[in-house]
């Protein structure tokens, strides 16, 4: 998902290049007014080109949550009490593709797209989005009201139930990243020698 301009916001889900019989990294990022770096990897519990598998996004005003077949994997919370920006007032847009970035994408760039594999394919099914209809042309403003619950509308997104993790997808994350999580920006000194900010506030 993206927004436009110099200072979008972004969710992304990227499978990234592999080496045959090695697992494929799952690398989740998330930017906020044009800043990225934040990428968390994983290997997942399952062969992604075997089969169809749910790949789904929750954001709303308290918090983003990135799932695979509906068990979240990532979480990045609202704290903009704490003077941390988060997404919540440009439209976005849902995206896929396929792209080559085998400069950095497969161990490092040392792998590189092996081109006699072309044409190269993605599949979809079962395709699914539920939000608040937004054109691009409005301001901020009339996002936040067009999109907000209110006594006279009600979105499922905003209910309280939906405004932080159950019990039980919590204990799925943590799961998740104990078992399968393989980077983690917030832990990486060598590129962030002072930890960024929202690594330092953030649960998981």
């Amino acid at each position: 998902m993206s927004s436009e301009g110099p200072y979008h916001n972004e969710f992304d889900f990227e499978f990234l290049g592999n080496t045959t019989g090695e697992p494929y990294l799952l690398q989740t990022n998330v930017y906020v007014n044009g800043v990225g770096n934040r990428e968390q990897r994983m290997n997942l519990w399952f062969d992604p080109t075997k089969d169809f598998h749910s790949y789904s996004l929750l954001w709303n005003q308290r918090q983003v949550v990135f799932l695979v077949d509906e068990t979240p994997i990532r979480v990045h919370t609202n704290m903009e009490h704490k003077g941390i920006p988060f997404p919540k007032d440009q439209a976005m847009g849902v995206y896929s593709s396929i792209w080559n970035a085998d400069d950095w994408a497969t161990q490092g760039g040392l792998v590189k797209t092996d081109w006699s594999h072309a044409p190269f394919v993605a599949s979809y099914k079962g395709f699914e989005i539920d939000a608040c209809e937004c054109p691009v042309s409005v301001t901020a403003d009339e996002i936040a009201k067009k999109c907000s619950s209110s006594a006279e509308k009600r979105f499922w997104w905003d209910e309280p139930t939906m405004s932080e993790l159950s019990l039980h997808q919590s204990h799925q994350l943590v799961w998740v990243r104990a078992n399968h999580l393989v980077y983690d920006y917030c832990t990486d000194t060598a590129r962030f020698p002072i930890k960024p900010v929202e690594c330092e506030h953030h649960r998981h």
